[in-house]
């Protein structure tokens, strides 16, 4: 593998967005995926990429997005006089919920709520209002966490009826998802990575009727998206879902907190997510929260390592060391199975203490040395500042 790969610098965010969308309509790619710190400006980055949308279609949009400012379309009303009826309010000024009403999605949010919570809901389109309940308890107050899981499983839902069709959302040409699972564990991060995954390839293969030399036919007529996350789990899954489809996988970093952006590829080294990635694990490895799911990790990740190396098999990083007979096939059983989504089950103390020694063999045979772009990364966040070029000890 030759060099290293190539840094895009853009003097303003404008420019970046128009590199995103280039990517997106001439460079004929059907998802972009995001991986950046908290801070860069994520955010930002998704409503600069709307209002482009706007500027160029005579202010009608072409983007549906979810982000922070989607979480604030929705309030609370605690009922403080009687600490009795909680409500959730919507606001239906907000162009998100148009034909929300017709749509019928209880059925659908409940789908896939139930995959990720145990409450239930009660949507009032006469109030705008939702009320929540679990048990024998109405109008109960959720956790944050729980709210957010909400207001993401009724986009999903939103999505789908979109991509069946809908009359109401005939508009939307790109979808963009900035961080959904900012209050999730890992757990249900990985689930809810695979099932944004599913539904983005579902909207890339969209079709439509169309006449054409005056016979009715089946026309393509895709959605596409930008997804942006900080979360290197989240982003891991995510990449692991879409590789097969014509996607372009960027880190994202803002040098010096400026005005000015870098996009550096992650498609022609060993992938930066899962350098990010082995940050996670060393954290869950350091924490003692370790999973069975971290052992499908680690091998991605020596995977792509002993491949930048150009060797056939993972084993060969562990290669030489001692117990690397036990360590490889510790490896081989235990990261069979996809992500153990729904049924994630916590390492009995042996096995966690097996995964350290392989995780420590790995990482004593292998040094991670940062480039320069990482160098000034937020020192908040210092599990996420790995390198993406594994260097072999000499």
């Amino acid at each position: 593998m030759s060099g290293k790969p190539k840094v895009h610098r853009f003097a303003n965010m404008q420019k970046l967005v128009t590199r995103l969308r280039d990517d997106l309509t001439s460079g004929n790619q059907n998802f972009v995926l995001l991986y950046a710190y908290n801070g860069t400006g994520k955010t930002r980055l998704s409503m600069e990429f709307k209002e482009t949308g706007k500027r160029k279609n005579g202010k009608k949009p072409d983007t549906l997005y979810f982000n922070a400012f989607t979480e604030d379309l929705f309030s609370w009303d605690n009922d403080l006089e009687n600490d009795n009826e909680r409500r959730f309010h919507i606001n239906s000024d907000s162009k998100f919920f148009k034909g929300l009403k017709d749509l019928a999605l209880e059925e659908r949010i409940g789908d896939y709520l139930g995959r990720y919570a145990d409450f239930l809901f009660d949507i009032d389109y006469d109030k705008w209002t939702i009320s929540f309940r679990k048990d024998d308890a109405s109008h109960i107050k959720v956790s944050r966490g729980e709210e957010n899981m909400f207001i993401w499983c009724l986009f999903l839902a939103i999505c789908e009826r979109m991509i069946d069709g809908a009359e109401s959302y005939a508009w939307v040409k790109y979808i963009y998802i900035d961080d959904p699972i900012s209050s999730l564990d890992d757990n249900n991060a990985i689930a809810v990575a695979s099932d944004l995954a599913k539904m983005l390839r579902r909207a890339k293969s969209r079709t439509k009727k169309e006449t054409v030399a005056g016979r009715e036919a089946t026309v393509p007529d895709p959605i596409k998206s930008v997804l942006s996350t900080h979360h290197a789990l989240f982003f891991n899954v995510v990449c692991n879902e879409l590789k097969k489809e014509a996607h372009k996988k960027y880190f994202l970093h803002r040098p010096d907190r400026g005005t000015a952006y870098t996009l550096r590829a992650t498609d022609d080294v060993p992938f930066f997510h899962h350098v990010a990635t082995l940050a996670e694990i060393q954290k869950a490895a350091a924490g003692g929260k370790l999973y069975t799911y971290h052992f499908n990790m680690l091998r991605s990740i020596m995977e792509k390592t002993a491949t930048f190396f150009g060797h056939d098999d993972f084993s060969s990083c562990i290669h030489g060391v001692e117990d690397e007979v036990l360590y490889s096939r510790a490896l081989n059983l235990l990261s069979h199975g996809k992500y153990a989504i729904y049924q994630p089950v916590e390492m009995v103390d042996d096995t966690k203490k097996l995964f350290r020694e392989i995780l420590s063999a790995f990482l004593s045979k292998y040094h991670f040395a940062l480039p320069d772009i990482l160098e000034k990364a937020p020192a908040a966040a210092p599990a996420l500042n790995p390198a993406p070029a594994p260097v072999a000890t000499p």
